[in-house]
């Protein structure tokens, strides 16, 4: 094998692994081959926040295996900081060469290796990483009876049928209005606590519940007011006591780079009493939008005049907001929520940010901010600015998209060693307590349903929005959707982070992209076979310390067939995972006694602490 010249995923090569706290003293070891003859070794280093540039000697270490040794260290900048370096070598008659992620080159042509330096005397609370998040668009879980829409905000109408389907098609001026309900509320959703604890849930993701003329409720309304076809404050209270008891935390959907034009603070059609920006120019709330032509032309969120975009950095919405005694961030976490989620975090400032996560620490100390980013966040370049969510003043964990679109492109027969290498670069760039406490997630409310994903790949969707409406799969679709899902399952409650579920997946649930992925929950009608196997992980989440927090040890990645362990002291739990259509075996170390598939309850009896596993297709193992 091809010894690389530098690895800083090898702690021979660079020590301590991935991001370090401030301050930390890093060294690093590089060995080229000794015919290229180089006489020195110089660490580029560049710090991007802080505009500075580094040349840190390395010094000759001596030979080793027919390579030249060249080994030193430095320490990490004082503050949170995103560095880039790469390594100039010369040559004893004064050539050079560089070093970097694309390997030996010349002068400016070296691809930097990213070093993360966060601010780690803050901690993250590990309740929220520990656990299985379960997501739910409230309209569509549960209802306990019929709501009457007289009186609330918007013209909403109310499916009588539990069951039937949601309106799709756009109105006569082509807008697609989401004014119609179901009814979930949040009564019905304290009616199934007990089904939510018997899957292992230990964190609730509920998508907005403040009011809104729309069945999403991401055009808020009111921050202040439930919606009420929700229920009431006091319901929101009574909900987050009962999760409590079950060791259930709330989480609530902070949408605040933008409000609904038909607002308290917008207020466009005068619903409400108070004077709008959009109603008067002596609005308190004028300053809160930004205006082209008032009142007609303002700036939106991805120009939706129905999305006014607020200014985050206006001191009253701060206050608003984030620091007024009565905040909107205070006021909910006194209600009993436990964690937010910030809606297009890419969007808020990245000083907005600090300010809730200050506010919520002082409000709450272990309460937990969790923000929506649908890229590598340690170097997310958002609206020209590089941002700083995962450097330790920000946000405690984001939602890991990357994980899902490799955990996906994985299930439907792509190459394991592609997820291998996307995840590793993930846990490279991440803090370590940031990285334990990513939102890993198959399905969500913005993509169509993981399921239908599984199940029609690589066939096309239908080319209509009626066709997709009314499509189910055929039952060879479905069964290998839900084959692949069992087996995504697994690799999805074993991997580092908070396992999140989105409501319906683990029964079943089938449809393409919204409003398709948001039908009513099929209680009477699940898929048992699926359930079982959601509660099943769920309940081994809870139980072995070693999902919960244990070190990751990658141990095959090839085509179909994936493995990894995870480490706590004694405890050791290994997923094996085929994607195949046939059975595939393969090789995993163990060093205990009989190693048992808790799926099965099949034994294996280790030779030499190696186990041999015979993976069915579409399906895995889950090793104690």
């Amino acid at each position: 094998m091809d010894i690389p010249i530098f690895n800083p995923r090898d702690e021979r090569d660079k020590r301590p692994y991935g991001a370090v706290p401030c301050g930390t003293s890093i060294s690093v070891t590089l060995r080229p081959p000794v015919q290229e003859g180089f006489a020195e070794c110089t660490l580029m280093l560049c710090c991007e926040f802080a505009g500075t540039h580094q040349e840190i000697p390395l010094r000759p270490a001596g030979t080793e295996g027919g390579r030249s040794l060249f080994a030193g260290s430095y320490d990490a900048p004082a503050q949170p900081e995103l560095a880039w370096y790469c390594f100039r070598f010369r040559r004893g008659d004064g050539q050079t060469a560089w070093l970097g992620r694309n390997g030996l080159c010349g002068e400016g042509e070296a691809v930097c290796w990213q070093q993360t330096v966060y601010d780690g005397s803050l901690p993250t609370p590990d309740w929220f990483g520990r656990g299985v998040t379960y997501q739910i668009f409230p309209d569509r879980f549960r209802r306990t009876f019929i709501p009457d829409p007289a009186g609330m905000l918007g013209d909403r109408v109310v499916h009588q049928n539990w069951d039937e389907l949601m309106d799709y098609l756009p109105d006569c001026n082509g807008e697609i209005r989401n004014r119609d309900f179901f009814g979930g509320s949040l009564a019905g959703i304290e009616e199934k606590l007990d089904y939510l604890h018997e899957l292992g849930v230990s964190t609730l993701y509920l998508c907005p519940i403040f009011e809104s003329d729309s069945n999403h409720r991401y055009n808020t309304g009111d921050y202040d007011q439930v919606d009420p076809m929700l229920g009431t404050e006091e319901d929101l209270r009574r909900l987050c006591a009962r999760a409590r008891e079950r060791g259930i935390h709330v989480m609530l959907d902070g949408v605040f780079n933008h409000t609904g034009n038909n607002s308290r603070y917008f207020n466009a059609y005068g619903a409400y009493p108070s004077l709008g920006a959009a109603q008067s120019t002596e609005s308190p709330y004028l300053d809160w939008y930004t205006f082209q032509e008032w009142p007609v032309r303002y700036d939106s969120w991805w120009g939706i005049h129905t999305l006014p975009a607020v200014n985050e950095s206006h001191p009253d919405y701060i206050r608003f907001i984030i620091e007024g005694e009565g905040s909107v961030i205070r006021r909910w976490l006194r209600a009993g929520a436990d964690a937010w989620r910030l809606d297009v975090a890419d969007e808020l400032p990245d000083d907005f940010i600090a300010r809730i996560r200050q506010v919520m620490m002082e409000e709450k100390p272990d309460s937990f901010l969790l923000g929506e980013v649908w890229e590598d966040g340690s170097n997310k370049i958002a609206y020209s600015q590089r941002r700083k969510y995962l450097l330790g003043r920000e946000t405690h964990g984001l939602m890991n998209y990357p994980f899902r679109v490799s955990a996906l492109d994985y299930l439907r027969g792509g190459d394991a060693q592609d997820f291998r290498e996307t995840m590793e670069t993930i846990r490279e760039n991440y803090p370590r307590p940031a990285f334990y406490s990513c939102m890993n997630m198959l399905g969500t409310h913005d993509n169509p349903r993981v399921l239908t994903m599984l199940g029609t790949y690589p066939k096309e969707a239908p080319a209509s929005r009626t066709e997709r409406a009314h499509y189910r799969m055929t039952p060879e679709e479905y069964y290998r959707g839900s084959r692949l899902l069992q087996a995504g399952a697994i690799l999805l409650y074993a991997f580092p982070g908070s396992p999140t579920v989105y409501y319906g997946d683990e029964a079943g649930m089938e449809g393409y992209e919204d409003p398709f992925n948001r039908g009513t929950f099929p209680w009477g009608r699940e898929d048992r076979m699926l359930q079982r196997r959601f509660a099943l992980l769920g309940r081994l989440r809870r139980e072995r310390v070693s999902l919960q927090m244990g070190e990751l040890r990658w141990l095959h990645a090839q085509g179909h067939v994936l493995a990894f362990a995870r480490d706590w002291g004694d405890e050791t739990t290994v997923a094996a995972i085929n994607v195949g259509q046939d059975a595939a075996n393969v090789i995993v170390p163990w060093t205990g006694q009989l190693a048992t598939d808790t799926i099965t309850g099949q034994q294996f009896q280790p030779v030499g602490g190696y186990v041999i596993l015979c993976l069915p297709p579409m399906d895995g193992m889950l090793l104690a």
